[in-house]
């Protein structure tokens, strides 16, 4: 199943500069993975060593955060949208 995933802007180097990439995956965990293998180095700056989120990192499925889902098994629909977004704090 195709399902894009939206890029935030400090990890488009990654990406050459794209701001969305189309992976095959049924499950959020699948399209990190695809992601990864097209373009290196996403697994490290999303996961941390245990395979989970990072605390700082969130990622939506149709704007439902997984952590309240099933997290990376959560299931992303044929066409569906991953939302990578990095949580933003200061003072």
């Amino acid at each position: 199943m195709a399902v894009i995933i939206r890029i935030p802007t400090t990890l488009r180097p990654l990406t050459a500069g794209q701001p969305e990439v189309e992976v095959a995956a049924g499950t959020v965990g699948e399209a990190i993975a695809a992601l990864d293998a097209a373009h290196p180095g996403f697994t490290s700056r999303i996961l941390d060593e245990s395979g989970a989120l990072r605390r700082f990192v969130n990622v939506f499925v149709s704007d439902d955060d997984v952590r309240f889902l099933d997290g990376l098994d959560t299931a992303v629909p044929d066409g569906g949208t991953v939302a990578i977004v990095p949580a933003v704090a200061g003072g």
